[in-house]
């Protein structure tokens, strides 16, 4: 007997996949193009060596594994992909299935479910190097049948919510890997979210690390319960083994990112579907990235931010309004995109997914599947349970804000949110002004209140509406 899966690339998370599969009771065989990563990593396995068989070419990767085969791809996304299924696909036979569980763009996805030779799932895998190693939440995208070779070990390698694993096939083609894009919008979001809170804390509060810690470790017990709030205050309180100093105060302000958040963004405008609170995140990124111009602006007009008081409870009001509308704004555009591809993601699923294993992982997140389960095609943020807490938070969430702009601290997804929420609540806005502009520069047309469709302004014919 060959083994039951294969998997190539073992990287950070390709190395903690195949030890999670193989502590799960499956015999796995695993490759990598540097023959020497393949078997330090299985000498380094202990006693999961034994189910492991370290192959040294791809032609004895794939005779190591029963047919027919099943084998995971974690390599980097885009090209690399593309290149590993080219070298792949010859030796295999046609029923064998490759299953991508890399951050794959879903467009590509959906490209190489018809190109890819053979049988091909793209999933997604949530929870970084931990999450892979001891269960992460899996999102898959394909066809029922391939999925069902693999729902075993998918359910077996990952995350427990209640003894309920935290994977599951989510629709057809790139559906997996878009759901996972949105998840790390989510997560670009709350991320952004926390910083703004923490600069709050810190500029504005004048507090130590030590003590923003203490603030998280309280916020972490109520409702905001997150993966996210957890490791806030452990890094908060973390200190730098080099110098002893608190970590926070070593770390260059620069934040990185993979593109997934970018992408999200991108595809949002694709969609017509509004997400400013990831939008905002992406851009406070890119932002960050500029550490040269930010100092020529500090030297220039001086430092911004500056002490504001602002209770921690409201703060933390302001936090759990801003979570509730970026999570909101996510799921719209899951039902956006199924709307768009004709999938039928189901949205509950998602939430119960995300329960357990994922970076957004969030004591929110049972109280969110529920809502959508009972108001199935609404906004989060009007089902009953999630508008009567917006109810009650989003006037500290306006409070943090206005208080922020005023004492010159940056909270662009905090105000992204807020602007979200409150356009969301305006029945008649302005954009009657944008449609009548629109109409006099290129007699555009609008649509009259009674009803009536391509109406023009009384500027029509005239020399106006040969500019554009």
């Amino acid at each position: 007997m060959g083994a039951r899966i294969g998997l190539i690339g073992l990287g950070t998370m390709g190395a903690a996949l195949a030890s999670n599969i193989a502590e799960k009771g499956f015999d796995i065989a695993v490759f990598n193009r540097t023959t020497k990563v393949t078997r330090d990593f299985v000498d380094g396995a202990g006693d999961l060596a034994d189910r492991m068989t370290a192959c040294e070419s791809l032609e004895d990767f794939v005779a190591a594994i029963d047919a027919p085969r099943a084998i995971i791809l974690m390599v980097p996304a885009g090209e690399p992909v593309d290149q590993q299924i080219e070298a792949l696909r010859p030796l295999l036979d046609a029923d064998d299935l490759i299953i991508d569980c890399g951050n794959a763009n879903f467009h590509d996805t959906n490209r190489r479910m018809t190109e890819s030779g053979g049988p091909f799932l793209g999933v997604g895998v949530s929870g970084g190097e931990e999450g892979a190693r001891h269960g992460p939440a899996i999102m898959g995208g394909g066809e029922p049948g391939h999925w069902d070779r693999v729902a075993d070990i998918m359910n077996a390698i990952a995350a427990k919510h209640e003894g309920e694993p935290c994977a599951g096939l989510l629709g057809p083609d790139g559906a997996g890997h878009f759901v996972k894009m949105v998840h790390n919008g989510i997560e670009y979001a709350d991320m952004q979210m926390i910083a703004e809170i923490y600069g709050i804390l810190r500029d504005g509060h004048g507090l130590s690390p030590d003590e923003i810690a203490t603030v998280f470790e309280a916020w972490d017990k109520g409702p905001l319960k997150s993966y996210l709030i957890e490791i806030t205050g452990k890094v908060a309180r973390a200190a730098d083994t080099a110098t002893g100093k608190p970590l926070l105060d070593v770390i260059v302000d620069a934040a990185g990112q993979k593109g997934t958040g970018r992408w999200t963004a991108i595809e949002s405008q694709h969609l017509l579907t509004p997400i400013p609170a990831i939008e905002a995140a992406v851009v406070a990124r890119n932002v960050s990235s500029r550490r040269d111009e930010r100092a020529a602006g500090q030297e220039m007009f001086g430092a911004a931010p500056q002490a504001v008081e602002i209770d921690r409870d409201t703060l933390e009001q302001a936090l759990i309004a801003g979570k509730v509308l970026c999570y909101a704004q996510g799921f719209v555009m899951i039902a956006a995109t199924c709307e768009a591809h004709g999938w039928d993601v189901d949205l509950p699923t998602v939430a119960r997914i995300w329960r357990e294993g994922c970076i957004i992982r969030s004591a929110m997140l049972d109280d969110m599947a529920s809502a959508l389960a009972d108001h199935p095609g609404d906004n989060l943020m009007r089902t009953p349970h999630f508008a009567e807490m917006l109810k009650s938070t989003h006037d500290a969430l306006r409070q943090v804000v206005s208080q922020a702009a005023l004492a010159g601290h940056s909270v662009p997804a905090l105000s992204s949110g807020l602007a979200y929420f409150d356009a969301m609540r305006t029945a008649r806005g302005t954009a009657n002004m944008i449609q009548a502009q629109r109409d006099f520069f290129g007699l555009h047309g609008f649509v009259h209140v009674d009803g009536r469709e391509d109406v023009h302004g009384p500027w029509a014919g005239k020399d106006a509406g040969k500019q554009g």
